[in-house]
């Protein structure tokens, strides 16, 4: 197939293929007598393996990795199960920073509220609801 039907196939871009292509995700591939690119079901299969791995946080470097094992011969579950742990670690991390902020803008919209319902804002300030808030 060409490369515009292996994009829509994969719902991805030509250039996307090509940038694949060129950091070594995808193979180079054949080229047909009149210089086009022709890719085949595996080309597609691989393809469709990068934008799921991408769907859930990898990083192409990450996806490389697997790639490799694969390519060697090697299998590379446990490099995913290794990987996919990391990922877990990382959005847990995200999860409980994202939890921190919403309780602190939780927090100065009840003193906003306060601060506006009382007709304390002070117009020296930019926003009395802030005095005191951490960073």
């Amino acid at each position: 197939m060409r490369i515009g039907t292996l994009a829509d196939h994969a719902n991805v871009r030509t250039k996307t293929i090509r940038y694949y292509e060129a950091i070594g995700l995808l193979p180079v591939p054949s080229r047909t007598p009149n210089g086009y690119r022709s890719y085949s079901d595996a080309d597609l299969t691989q393809l469709q393996f990068i934008r799921r791995a991408q769907a859930v946080g990898l990083s192409l470097d990450a996806i490389r990795g697997i790639l490799d094992d694969h390519r060697t011969g090697t299998p590379p579950c446990r490099h995913v199960q290794s990987l996919a742990e990391q990922q877990i670690a990382t959005i847990d991390r995200r999860i409980a920073e994202l939890q921190r902020v919403r309780r602190t803008l939780t927090d100065l919209a009840t003193r906003a509220a306060i601060v506006a319902h009382e007709g304390n804002c002070n117009t020296d300030e930019i926003c009395s609801a802030f005095a005191g808030s951490a960073e």
